[in-house]
Order: structure tokens, then C-alpha cells, then sequence
């Protein structure tokens, strides 16, 4: 397949890219400024609304990985509105875009996230379940919505959403791991907040499923099938790096340092599954987060020489 992915130098888009050309498949990059020679490439500006169709003639899959990284500062209302924009311009150009042209892709695969849900506590949640509330949820909300024109122009639309993704290299657990190698990571809050978590290579193994299975569209939560609450989170982590989980982070210390993304992030309670992966068969690597960390810190190097291409950024 040809496929046409924004958001490819990111944590996840770039390992992405890396698998699926591996698997055979033409990668071209939704980049701001021209790549480098050899590198296929499309330019786009989401937020002045420039993408030219002409340029999306024989794309047969879209993914769209676009957004502002959550935790790179406080909420202030402008980083606010650069999160928010940042996801639903990009997609709503996208869905317009490939509507206007004579053959569009046949696929569409966007990112949401599990934020949607809000804090929920211990309900448990699949793709069923409504909309929580908060800046997250509304968030997602909108750009998910933002999908509906490819859809209504007879798309196959996949509304991917995140839980958190492991890897050492990347994300969430590279920012912990510091502190837990260092012996000082534990449990944050209460510790009975549900963490819902999927390792990179699991994300990316099921971005594949659902591209190539043309009976998924719609809402499918990207998370491994054992959500687990935080304080047994941060124990497996502490385990997994030889330390102990001793050091207890207080709720008012959070909300001190990240103010309302404390509540949203971190603090809150979203205990998920993938239902709709699991009925279709796909078969997670990781389950569990024991499996999950064994795999993570004892998997095979790359050897020197092989094209890797997962520069976190």
C-alpha cells in the first residue's frame, strides 16, 4: 500500500514508519518543510489550511498522528489552544482534503486518545461507553468529530485511541525511568487511579491490524487487555529496573508543580479495554505489564549497521 502519514517523526510515527516499510509497504511524510532527498514526502501547513490534493493522487491509507505533546508545559490557556489545534486542524484539513479528490484513500486512521473517557474512576470502559467530561474529553471529542467528512464521503474511518505507550526510548516511561533507576520512582497520588497502558510495539503491530482488516472503523481503544491501578504500576516498573518503589509523590505536590494537567493527567482514572482488538482477533504481544516490561528492557538490540528509524523528538 501507499500510505501518507502525519506525525512521522514523533514517538510513535516513527517507529510506524519504520515497520510498515519494513513490511513493504511506500511511506510518504505529511512534513512541514521538504524532507531530505530519497525521503517521500508531501508538504502541509494544518494550521493555514494548505495541502494540496493533487499531491494525494495514489494514497490508498491515511494516518494521522498529529498533535502537540501533552506534557511539555503547563495549561495555560495558550498551550491550551496550541493542543487542541494542533489536533483537530490537522485532521479536519485531512478529511476535507482527501474528500476532494477523485479516487480518495480508502482508509483513514486517526489518532484520539482515551482522555475522551475523563476520570472515571474503576468503571471499567470500552468503546461502548460514553464521553467523560474536562478539557481532555472535549478535546477528543472534537477531534474525533473532525474525521466526519472523510466518512461521510464513504471512507473507512478508524478513530484509534491511545492509552499510554511504553517504550524505554520514548514517551511516558523514558521520563520515568530516571526516577526509578535512581530508586526514588513510586506510586503518585492515591495510587488506586487505573493506569491503561499498550507498549510501542503493540501500538504499532495494531495500527497494522486495523489497516489491513477492512471491517474495523469507528472508535477502538489502543490499550493492552490489563489495565492495572498505579501504585501496582509503579511497583512492576520498579521491579523490572531493580530498584524499590518506596518514594510516595502527594496528590498537592502534582497539582503544585502541573496545575490542571495534574487532575487530567496523572491523577486521573481510566481503567479501559480494547474490546473491539480482542473480538477481532488481534493478538496483543504484551498483555500484561510484567510481560510488557520483560519485553521492553531485555529485547534484542539493533545490530550496528541496521536502519532504525525511532529518533524520538
Amino acid at each position: 500500500m501507499k500510505i501518507l502519514i502525519g506525525g512521522s517523526s514523533g514517538f510513535i510515527g516513527s517507529r510506524l514508519v519504520a515497520h510498515l516499510r519494513a513490511a513493504g509497504h511506500a511511506v510518504v511524510r505529511l512534513k512541514r518543510a521538504p524532507a531530505s532527498p530519497g525521503d517521500p514526502s508531501v508538504v502541509w501547513q494544518p494550521e493555514a489550511g494548505k495541502l494540496d490534493p493533487r499531491e494525494l493522487a495514489g494514497i490508498d491509507a491515511v494516518i494521522n498522528l498529529s498533535g502537540e505533546n501533552l506534557m511539555s508545559g503547563r495549561w495555560t490557556p495558550e498551550r491550551k489552544a496550541a493542543i487542541r489545534d494542533s489536533r483537530v486542524l490537522s485532521t479536519r484539513l485531512l478529511a476535507d482534503t482527501i474528500t476532494s479528490i477523485p479516487e480518495p484513500p480508502r482508509v483513514m486512521i486517526n489518532a484520539s486518545a482515551i482522555g475522551i473517557y475523563g476520570n472515571r474512576g474503576p468503571e471499567p470502559l470500552d468503546e461502548s461507553s460514553p464521553p467523560g467530561t474536562g478539557f481532555l474529553a472535549g478535546v477528543c471529542g472534537q477531534w474525533e468529530a473532525a474525521t466526519e467528512p472523510a466518512e461521510r464521503a464513504g471512507v473507512r474511518v478508524a478513530r484509534v485511541r491511545f492509552g499510554i505507550v511504553l517504550d524505554p526510548e520514548g514517551g511516558a516511561l523514558a521520563r520515568m525511568l530516571p526516577l526509578f533507576r535512581s530508586g526514588i520512582g513510586g506510586p503518585i497520588g492515591s495510587g488506586h487511579q487505573y493506569v491503561s497502558w499498550i507498549t510501542l510495539d503493540d501500538a504499532v503491530a495494531a495500527i497494522e491490524f486495523i489497516l489491513m482488516h477492512e471491517n474495523l472503523a469507528g472508535p477502538i481503544n489502543l490499550v493492552a487487555p490489563n489495565p492495572i491501578m498505579q501504585t501496582e504500576f509503579a511497583r512492576e516498573l520498579a521491579r523490572a529496573v531493580h530498584r524499590p518503589a518506596v518514594v510516595h509523590t502527594p496528590a498537592w505536590a502534582v497539582k503544585l508543580a502541573m496545575g490542571e494537567m495534574a487532575d487530567e493527567t496523572l491523577l486521573a482514572s481510566a481503567r479501559v479495554f480494547p474490546r473491539v482488538l480482542l473480538a477481532s482477533g488481534f493478538n496483543f504481544r504484551d498483555p500484561d505489564l510484567e510481560s510488557g516490561f520483560e519485553h521492553l528492557f531485555h529485547r534484542p538490540q539493533p545490530q550496528e549497521g541496521e536502519a532504525i528509524d525511532h529518533m524520538i523528538h
